[in-house]
């Protein structure tokens, strides 16, 4: 390439680089490359060429703005866009767009107080698909849905518009919480000391949680008999269990101890087990009250010809005697 045609390139780099920065650099390259590739130049005028370049183009770029300015107008750039963004409202803002309406959640037959079964059989043959869980706040687990009662549902959608519906049960038998997941207001032991037997017994039983059968009676005195049921209905109850105010769940057992009415409530002990003694002067078992033979310690209710002994057991025989034996139907003596 011949000498004008290399100082050509060197002079089109100012020239291209005020058309656009991009093509005066790759012009600047370029034009050192053909100074210093196969010229017959002098090195210093190879250096002198090669400046020249350098210095033609910084000579036509523009100056780079400072630092803070550039961030103010970023900043300013910034502020007017979102000026711009909240003076010019878009199209759909200003036009009518209600929030959608949520689908109504689908109608159920009322299934609470069924059996929890037989409302999960009645729900899924109306095309509900039907779930379950414990309504209230214990750690129960729902295992037989027959022993189970329904205190709430609730209705629902899937993502594939399947209807739901959702049982909350409690155990049969224990009342419904006020909300579901809460605890069950059970019902506490009602104050019934010195009622009868026969009263109090009905007073556990309308609680609605403890069958009659769950309700049994106790002698308070530990020496003392209860006569055949339907013979104590007047005695009176001197201590529960549970006690009175504890709760009375479907699972309790309760407990009445009862004294017959002429001999009055011992006094409490130390623990449930410190049942005291009705007075029984001949020592034979049966309390004075009851004893058909006081003072008598050879005979009582039980053996009313006296008690058994080696010697009766051997003149007496097998059978019932001449009358002056003693009695001992259905005991272990006979």
């Amino acid at each position: 390439m011949t000498t004008p045609a290399r100082i050509g390139f060197v002079l089109a780099v100012p020239v291209l680089g005020l058309i656009n920065q991009y093509l005066g650099f790759l012009a600047m390259i370029a034009a050192i490359v053909l100074v210093w590739k196969d010229s017959l130049w002098q090195k210093g005028a190879k250096v002198a060429a090669t400046v020249a370049a350098v210095a033609l183009l910084g000579a036509v770029l523009p100056d780079p703005p400072e630092e803070g300015a550039a961030d103010a107008v970023a900043r300013e750039d910034g502020k007017g866009a979102a000026a711009r963004t909240l003076s010019s409202p878009s199209p759909s803002a200003t036009e009518d767009d209600p929030s959608p309406t949520p689908k109504p959640r689908p109608e159920a037959a009322d299934y609470r107080g069924m059996r929890l079964d037989e409302a999960r059989d009645k729900a899924e043959a109306a095309g509900f698909g039907a779930s379950d869980h414990n309504a209230s706040d214990d750690d129960k687990s729902i295992w037989m849905r027959s022993n189970w009662t329904v205190c709430f549902q609730k209705t629902g959608w899937t993502s594939s518009e399947t209807k739901t519906i959702d049982f909350g049960a409690v155990q049969t038998g224990a009342p419904c919480p006020g909300t579901d997941g809460g605890a069950i207001p059970w019902p506490t032991m009602p104050e019934l000391i010195w009622k009868t037997w026969k009263t109090a017994r009905k007073e556990v039983v309308a609680l609605g949680v403890v069958a009659a059968e769950h309700v049994r009676a106790d002698t308070a005195y530990l020496n003392d008999t209860l006569p055949d049921e339907g013979k104590y209905d007047n005695w009176r109850v001197c201590a529960t269990d549970p006690v009175e105010g504890a709760d009375v769940t479907i699972d309790t057992w309760v407990t009445l101890e009862l004294t017959h009415p002429d001999n009055g409530c011992p006094e409490p002990g130390e623990s449930p087990e410190d049942r005291a003694d009705l007075p029984d002067r001949d020592d034979d078992g049966d309390p004075d009250y009851r004893d058909p033979f006081p003072g008598d310690r050879d005979r009582n209710s039980t053996f009313p010809n006296g008690f058994p002994d080696s010697s009766a057991s051997s003149s007496g025989g097998g059978g019932g005697g001449d009358g002056d034996g003693w009695n001992c139907p259905r005991t272990r003596w006979c």
